[in-house]
Order: structure tokens, then C-alpha cells, then sequence
């Protein structure tokens, strides 16, 4: 029987205690399920616990590693050492870093207008309410929207991001995520899965973002053919037959433009999609190499 191993963190585990079950990766058991009809054994493990044998897996899939932003250069370190990872490392280092939203635009894609503070350099804010959010970070932690009146608290929230050692992200506040939300566009084994609307997230205060209250602002959405036609190029070349994949948009007078690329950890909501964990489990089936592994 093949084993694969689904990366995820101590706090997304099912049944980690009532202090941390909001958070808990509602996706986990459905994947498992799934992957045991098709006689794969699947165990959960977290990426950082030193005493699993990751090579003995057939397959390490990253899943739930939420909080990695917070030990960034070790969640690096690990999945470059995994010999058999999906999505790959490449993608992996390419997506957690939001510098790759200017490589985007600079390639032609419609993406939200994205300006970075380095350490260290003095901000500077678009007309109207902004966001401000660390170049590496998960969710929407540590990303807070500021009304015109306070760029001066945005001012303070640049230089905490940089007494940190972090990079900061200026965007302009799309306000039509207020009335519609986002469009999340889940891809699975490269071929377009379901949609979902993702209302506003940075309505609350950052402590009230937990994972029930993230999870209470996502509902199943028909895919508008523009929005679909953005992602699917979005999503080719390089990013072409991954395992999985989100596409974040938000529509603006200038139309669809891409607010987050969703390619390491995203949540892919398949309890809104009866097959969507079946699909997922195929893909991760298609993936593991059918012999043992070799180097050079």
C-alpha cells in the first residue's frame, strides 16, 4: 500500500482542544477518506516535528501548514529537503513570497496595484484606504486595512512589520470586497474545481479572524467566464497540472485583477463541493512515483 504524508501544522490538527478547534482543517478528513477508497494510507504530520521519517512516504503533500510565515526560513529549509513533494518546492518558494504579485504584473496579468516597503525605506500610500500586510504571511495575519484618516497608525503598522525584519505590501483597498467579496477560483489536478465567494476579511480586528470566522465568510459562487478566463491563464506555463490551486480575484472597474495566488497551504473548501475531495485525491493518486526513488 503506498503512504503519503499530508504536511500540516500542530494548531490545524482535527480534535487539537477547544482552544484551537476553530483553526482545525476541516479539508483533512475528507482527503484521508478519499485517499483510503483508492487503498493509499494517508497520515497527517506536522511539518516541523523533527522525529517523522518524511522519505519513508511514497508522497509528502503540503496541506495545512499554517503558521510557516512564522518560521519562514525553516518551512524553506524543509520542503527543500523533501525528495517527493507536492505542490513542488519551486512553486512553494515562488508563492509564499508576495514580491511574485510585481513579477506577475510585470509579465502583463491584471494584478492589484502592489507597492513594497522594504526594511528600512520610508512608506508611501495610495489615495484612500490601504492595506498593509507582510510580503510573507499566511491568511490574514498581520494584514490590517486603514481607513485615509489613518495613515498614521499605517505608518505604525509599516515600521512593526520592519522592526520584525519583514518586507511590507501596500495595496489600495478594494471596496467592492465590502458589497461582493473576492472570488476564490479552487483548481484541483489542474482543471477548474468550484468557486466560492470569500467576504471581507479585514472588517474585524486581527484577533477575530479565526478559522470559524473565516470558514462563517465563505459561501459556493458561480464562476463568472471572465474571472475563470483570468485564472486559467494565470495558472499555465509554469503553473500548469498542479495538484491544487486558488486563484484569489477581486473585480474592479478595470475588471478582474488577482489579489492573492493561492498555490502552497490554501484551504480549498471541499465541504462546498461534494466530488471536490475525490478529484483531490486522485491527483495526489497520479502523483506518487510508481517505483522506488533514485539519485544521481
Amino acid at each position: 500500500m503506498s503512504r503519503v504524508a499530508l504536511a500540516t501544522s500542530r494548531f490545524a490538527l482535527p480534535g487539537a482542544g477547544p482552544a484551537l478547534e476553530a483553526h482545525e482543517d476541516v479539508d483533512a478528513p475528507l482527503v484521508v477518506e478519499e485517499l483510503a477508497r483508492l487503498g493509499i494510507d494517508a497520515d497527517l504530520r506536522v511539518w516541523d516535528d523533527d522525529a517523522v521519517d518524511w522519505e519513508g512516504y511514497d508522497l509528502v503533500v503540503v496541506r495545512s501548514t499554517w503558521g510557516y510565515a512564522n518560521d519562514y526560513d525553516h518551512f524553506l529549509a524543509w520542503a527543500h529537503a523533501r525528495a517527493r513533494l507536492i505542490n513542488p518546492y519551486a512553486v512553494i518558494e515562488y508563492s509564499t513570497d508576495k514580491h511574485y504579485l510585481g513579477d506577475l504584473a510585470r509579465q502583463g496579468f491584471p494584478v492589484i496595484a502592489t507597492s513594497y516597503c522594504e526594511v528600512g525605506d520610508a512608506p508611501a500610500f495610495p489615495e484612500g484606504d490601504v492595506v498593509v500586510k507582510p510580503a510573507v504571511g499566511a491568511g490574514s495575519i498581520d494584514a490590517q486595512r486603514f481607513e485615509v484618516h489613518e495613515h498614521e497608525a499605517a505608518r505604525s503598522h509599516v515600521a512593526a512589520l520592519h522592526a520584525s525584519g519583514r518586507c511590507a505590501v501596500i495595496q489600495p483597498y478594494v471596496a467592492s470586497i465590502d458589497e461582493h467579496g473576492e472570488r476564490a477560483l479552487v483548481f484541483l489536478d489542474g482543471e477548474f474545481s468550484h468557486a466560492m465567494t470569500k467576504r471581507a476579511h479585514l472588517k474585524v480586528a486581527p484577533a477575530q479572524r479565526d478559522g470559524a470566522f473565516r470558514n462563517g465568510q465563505m459561501s459556493r459562487a458561480d464562476a463568472e467566464p471572465a474571472a475563470l478566463d483570468l485564472a486559467r491563464s494565470l495558472l499555465s506555463g509554469r503553473f500548469a497540472d498542479l495538484a491544487y490551486g486558488r486563484v484569489d480575484l477581486v473585480h474592479t472597474p478595470a475588471g478582474w485583477q488577482l489579489m492573492e495566488l493561492e498555490l502552497v497551504e490554501p484551504a480549498l473548501y471541499l465541504t462546498h463541493a461534494p466530488e471536490a475531495a475525490s478529484r483531490l485525491a486522485r491527483a495526489i493518486a497520479r502523483r506518487i512515483p510508481a517505483g522506488p526513488l533514485t539519485t544521481a
